[in-house]
């Protein structure tokens, strides 16, 4: 089980931390980051592989910082210069395979149930 924390309300060049705490997970697979906004297709943000390399989407690279600390099982997304068009529920992922890289995550996976991020 996954569990989100950390979303809120933050004016535009803001910062947020987002955590995801994972009891249950070992973190030896692909785990990530994901939002949704209303109307639109769920989009992959950031993601960390097996080997420890990171992947940003172009929308965040640059602002977004992912790290994983699996001495406490648990996943970070730190926000800076927040923009209006960040404004989605947040979710992590992480892989059901054990030792897996990283790949499109279905619904089969194991997701939190969302943090919802506004930005004014």
């Amino acid at each position: 089980q996954l569990v989100e924390s950390g979303g809120g309300s933050v004016q535009a060049g803001g910062s947020l931390r987002l955590s995801c705490e994972a009891p249950g997970y070992t973190f030896s697979s692909c785990v990530g980051w994901f939002r949704q906004a209303p109307g639109k297709k769920r989009e992959e943000i950031a993601t960390i592989d097996i080997d420890g390399s990171i992947i940003y989407s172009p929308s965040v690279k640059g602002r977004f910082t992912i790290s994983r600390d699996v001495a406490k099982k648990t996943l970070y997304l730190q926000m800076n210069n927040l923009k209006p068009e960040d404004t989605a529920q947040y979710y992590c992922a992480a892989s059901r395979f054990e030792a897996s890289n990283c790949y499109e995550f279905t619904q089969s996976d194991f997701w939190g149930q969302g943090t919802q991020v506004t930005v004014s």
